[in-house]
């Protein structure tokens, strides 16, 4: 959910850091970018008080080209990095902008608990299907039998269902976009951000420098939008819709899940209203370290 709005709306370049893209021509991930500043620019959004978290590889470079605050983390950290910017401040609206090794290789360990906890951020994966910061390794969303730089005969690993996996983990919102398509994705961020909960984006963004398969004209002719009459509140339809995008022939793009539930902040805040006699927000640790001092005793 978007707490912190300007009253007036800054133009989408106002949201570029000024600092040149190093991607490579034609990379996916342009879109993805274009798309987050217009998005951010459409709804006012304060740069001042928004984080764009990343981890590491070419999706993650993503906060250098943008004015708001950014957090470059490790490889993997870039969910822990933002859940712990979320809880020392819940007034912050933070997006984590990261690639699909970082989100379900490395980092797959993180996700299943901030989607479980409903912390109240947006999830951004820019999936290439590989990785191209490292020239070309396969990945977990990886075809079956996709020539890698360390597989040369093919990859022999099932690829992940990253979609099914989220609403698996407990994801409030769960939706795919593709690259291609810039103004899909600004609207499925867009409806990402006013969500109230952990929303997962993933981004069908080609690399078209190691990925000969699944190239912009490979995703164009087979992405279809879902139906306008699909339930978005029937977990099990979502999962069939998830489970037939793996096949390939077409690939779902729209919100596949979205329920309202109690947010991780909210159930903290009961709890401290429930056990502490002065009301959370009045709750003031200074005057408890002063009645603790040496000092006063």
């Amino acid at each position: 959910m978007i707490q912190n709005l300007l009253e007036e709306q800054v133009k989408p370049r106002g949201y570029s850091s000024g600092i040149e893209p190093t991607w490579c021509p034609g990379c996916g991930d342009f879109g993805v970018t274009n798309a987050l500043s217009k998005t951010l620019s459409g709804e006012k959004v304060d740069a001042a008080n928004t984080v764009l978290v990343s981890g590491i590889g070419c999706s993650s470079r993503l906060p250098l080209w943008m004015s708001p605050y950014g957090f470059h983390s490790l490889h993997g950290r870039a969910l822990p990095v933002a859940v712990g910017m979320k809880i020392a401040n819940p007034k912050l609206d933070i997006m984590v902008t990261i690639g699909d090794g970082d989100a379900f290789s490395i980092g797959g360990g993180h996700f299943p608990h901030a989607a479980r906890r409903n912390f109240d951020m947006t999830v951004v994966v820019m999936d290439n299907k590989m990785y191209a910061l490292t020239k070309n390794q396969c990945s977990p969303t990886s075809r079956l039998d996709y020539p890698g730089s360390l597989s040369p005969t093919g990859n022999v690993d099932e690829p992940m269902n990253t979609l099914g996996l989220g609403l698996s983990y407990g994801a409030t919102f769960v939706a795919q976009t593709f690259s291609g398509k810039p103004k899909h994705v600004a609207e499925i961020v867009q409806k990402a951000m006013h969500h109230t909960g952990f929303s997962f984006v993933n981004v069908l963004s080609p690399c078209p420098t190691y990925n000969k398969f699944e190239t912009f004209e490979f995703w164009k002719g087979r992405v279809e939008e879902i139906p306008e009459d699909h339930d978005v509140t029937n977990k099990i339809a979502a999962l069939a819709i998830s489970e037939e995008g793996m096949k390939n022939e077409k690939l779902p793009i729209g919100v596949l899940y979205e329920v309202t539930r109690s947010t991780y902040e909210d159930q903290v805040r009961n709890v401290k209203g429930r056990c502490h006699s002065v009301p959370a927000d009045e709750f003031d640790l200074n005057t408890i370290f002063d009645s603790l001092s040496p000092m006063n005793a």
